[in-house]
Protein backbone atom coordinates (compact mmCIF):
# COMPACT_ATOMS: atom_id res chain seq x y z
CA UNK A 1 0.00 0.00 0.00
CA UNK A 2 1.47 3.31 -1.09
CA UNK A 3 1.94 5.90 1.71
CA UNK A 4 -0.17 9.04 1.05
CA UNK A 5 2.49 11.19 2.78
CA UNK A 6 5.83 10.11 1.29
CA UNK A 7 4.80 7.72 -1.51
CA UNK A 8 6.79 4.77 -0.13
CA UNK A 9 5.25 1.47 -1.23
CA UNK A 10 5.73 -0.51 1.98
CA UNK A 11 3.59 -0.25 5.11
CA UNK A 12 2.58 -2.48 7.99
CA UNK A 13 -0.90 -3.11 9.36
CA UNK A 14 -1.25 -1.93 12.97
CA UNK A 15 -4.97 -2.56 13.50
CA UNK A 16 -7.67 -4.31 11.49
CA UNK A 17 -11.41 -4.43 12.17
CA UNK A 18 -14.71 -4.74 10.27
CA UNK A 19 -16.71 -1.59 9.58
CA UNK A 20 -20.07 -1.07 11.31
CA UNK A 21 -22.03 -2.42 8.36
CA UNK A 22 -19.72 -5.43 8.02
CA UNK A 23 -19.18 -4.95 4.28
CA UNK A 24 -15.53 -3.91 4.50
CA UNK A 25 -12.41 -4.05 6.67
CA UNK A 26 -10.84 -0.92 8.13
CA UNK A 27 -7.06 -1.12 8.45
CA UNK A 28 -4.73 1.28 10.27
CA UNK A 29 -1.33 1.22 8.60
CA UNK A 30 2.05 2.70 9.36
CA UNK A 31 4.55 3.63 6.67
CA UNK A 32 7.87 1.82 7.01
CA UNK A 33 9.81 4.83 5.63
CA UNK A 34 8.29 7.94 7.31
CA UNK A 35 6.43 6.30 10.22
CA UNK A 36 3.16 8.20 9.58
CA UNK A 37 -0.15 6.38 10.00
CA UNK A 38 -3.09 6.22 7.61
CA UNK A 39 -6.33 4.29 7.18
CA UNK A 40 -7.37 2.05 4.30
CA UNK A 41 -10.58 0.16 3.60
CA UNK A 42 -10.76 -3.25 1.97
CA UNK A 43 -13.96 -4.32 0.18
CA UNK A 44 -14.94 -7.45 -1.67
CA UNK A 45 -14.71 -6.85 -5.40
CA UNK A 46 -18.11 -7.28 -6.95
CA UNK A 47 -19.08 -7.94 -10.53
CA UNK A 48 -19.69 -4.70 -12.38
CA UNK A 49 -23.38 -3.85 -12.43
CA UNK A 50 -24.81 -2.30 -15.59
CA UNK A 51 -27.95 -0.16 -15.42
CA UNK A 52 -30.40 -0.34 -18.33
CA UNK A 53 -31.85 3.15 -18.74
CA UNK A 54 -35.40 3.94 -19.92
CA UNK A 55 -34.11 4.57 -23.46
CA UNK A 56 -32.36 1.13 -23.39
CA UNK A 57 -28.89 2.69 -23.16
CA UNK A 58 -26.58 1.00 -20.69
CA UNK A 59 -24.25 2.63 -18.19
CA UNK A 60 -22.22 1.48 -15.19
CA UNK A 61 -23.98 1.47 -11.82
CA UNK A 62 -23.21 4.61 -9.82
CA UNK A 63 -23.92 4.74 -6.08
CA UNK A 64 -23.71 8.53 -6.14
CA UNK A 65 -26.79 8.77 -8.38
CA UNK A 66 -28.92 6.89 -5.86
CA UNK A 67 -27.44 8.92 -3.01
CA UNK A 68 -28.12 12.17 -4.87
CA UNK A 69 -31.77 11.28 -5.55
CA UNK A 70 -32.33 10.31 -1.94
CA UNK A 71 -30.64 13.47 -0.66
CA UNK A 72 -32.95 15.62 -2.82
CA UNK A 73 -35.98 13.67 -1.58
CA UNK A 74 -34.93 14.08 2.05
CA UNK A 75 -34.13 17.81 1.80
CA UNK A 76 -35.37 19.65 4.92
CA UNK A 77 -36.69 16.41 6.44
CA UNK A 78 -35.68 15.15 9.90
CA UNK A 79 -33.35 12.51 8.46
CA UNK A 80 -29.69 12.35 9.44
CA UNK A 81 -26.78 11.84 7.07
CA UNK A 82 -26.10 8.54 8.86
CA UNK A 83 -29.66 7.34 8.16
CA UNK A 84 -29.22 8.23 4.48
CA UNK A 85 -25.86 6.43 4.32
CA UNK A 86 -27.40 3.31 5.92
CA UNK A 87 -30.37 3.50 3.53
CA UNK A 88 -28.08 3.68 0.48
CA UNK A 89 -25.99 0.80 1.90
CA UNK A 90 -29.15 -1.31 2.30
CA UNK A 91 -30.32 -0.49 -1.23
CA UNK A 92 -26.90 -1.28 -2.67
CA UNK A 93 -26.76 -4.58 -0.76
CA UNK A 94 -30.18 -5.54 -2.12
CA UNK A 95 -29.11 -4.67 -5.67
CA UNK A 96 -25.91 -6.72 -5.51
CA UNK A 97 -27.71 -9.62 -3.81
CA UNK A 98 -29.86 -9.93 -6.94
CA UNK A 99 -26.67 -11.25 -8.57
CA UNK A 100 -27.66 -9.78 -11.93
CA UNK A 101 -25.11 -8.28 -14.31
CA UNK A 102 -27.69 -5.88 -15.76
CA UNK A 103 -30.60 -4.29 -13.96
CA UNK A 104 -33.32 -1.98 -15.32
CA UNK A 105 -33.44 1.52 -13.83
CA UNK A 106 -37.15 0.90 -13.08
CA UNK A 107 -36.24 -1.95 -10.73
CA UNK A 108 -33.69 0.25 -8.95
CA UNK A 109 -36.33 2.97 -8.56
CA UNK A 110 -38.82 0.52 -7.04
CA UNK A 111 -36.20 -0.74 -4.56
CA UNK A 112 -35.34 2.84 -3.57
CA UNK A 113 -39.03 3.70 -3.09
CA UNK A 114 -39.62 0.59 -0.95
CA UNK A 115 -36.79 1.64 1.34
CA UNK A 116 -37.84 5.31 1.43
CA UNK A 117 -41.43 4.38 2.28
CA UNK A 118 -40.23 2.89 5.56
CA UNK A 119 -38.03 5.90 6.35
CA UNK A 120 -40.14 8.97 5.58
CA UNK A 121 -43.46 9.31 3.74
CA UNK A 122 -42.72 12.82 2.44
CA UNK A 123 -39.32 11.78 1.06
CA UNK A 124 -41.03 8.77 -0.53
CA UNK A 125 -43.63 10.92 -2.33
CA UNK A 126 -40.95 13.39 -3.45
CA UNK A 127 -38.85 10.58 -4.93
CA UNK A 128 -41.90 8.91 -6.49
CA UNK A 129 -43.02 12.18 -8.09
CA UNK A 130 -39.74 12.49 -9.99
CA UNK A 131 -39.21 8.78 -10.61
CA UNK A 132 -42.76 8.12 -11.84
CA UNK A 133 -42.94 11.50 -13.59
CA UNK A 134 -46.22 12.62 -12.03
CA UNK A 135 -48.09 14.77 -14.54
CA UNK A 136 -50.81 16.25 -12.31
CA UNK A 137 -52.18 16.57 -8.78
CA UNK A 138 -54.41 13.50 -9.18
CA UNK A 139 -51.36 11.30 -9.63
CA UNK A 140 -49.91 12.77 -6.43
CA UNK A 141 -53.17 12.07 -4.60
CA UNK A 142 -53.24 8.45 -5.77
CA UNK A 143 -49.72 7.90 -4.43
CA UNK A 144 -50.56 9.57 -1.10
CA UNK A 145 -53.68 7.39 -0.76
CA UNK A 146 -51.47 4.29 -1.18
CA UNK A 147 -49.36 5.45 1.77
CA UNK A 148 -52.34 6.29 3.97
CA UNK A 149 -54.20 3.02 3.33
CA UNK A 150 -53.11 0.19 5.64
CA UNK A 151 -51.37 -2.61 3.76
CA UNK A 152 -53.49 -5.69 3.21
Amino acid sequence: MKCPFCGHTDSKVIDSRPTDDGTSIRRRRQCIACGKRFTTYEKVETIPLIVIKKDNNREPYCREKIESGILRSCHKRPISADQIRKLVDAIETELFNLEEREIPVQQIGEIVMNHLKGLDAVAYVRFASVYREFKDVNTFMEEIKKILEPEK
